[in-house]
């Protein structure tokens, strides 16, 4: 099983069967962040992040686990959360 957000010139292609329930998946596109997750019903969530402090550290990012770190990192100095 691959990673279920593919991003290419076209957009991201959300491959909605492949995502654990209450997870958050996130990739780079278009000088954004995407983050996606697929709520215990079952709904897709999609959020857009344009924050040029994050944006430009992301975009250099290999992997999503290190965007993931990224984010958790920017929450955590602003005293923010996800939830």
């Amino acid at each position: 099983m691959g990673y279920p957000l593919v991003p290419d010139e076209k957009g991201i292609k959300i491959i909605a069967q492949e995502m654990e329930p209450e997870k958050m998946y996130y990739c780079y596109h278009n000088n954004k962040v995407m983050l996606v997750y697929k709520d215990e019903q079952e709904f897709l969530n999609c959020y857009e992040i344009e924050e040029e402090d994050i944006v430009s550290i992301v975009k250099e990012c290999k992997n999503p686990d290190e965007i993931e770190k990224i984010i958790q990192d920017f929450l955590a100095k602003n005293n923010l959360s996800i939830k």
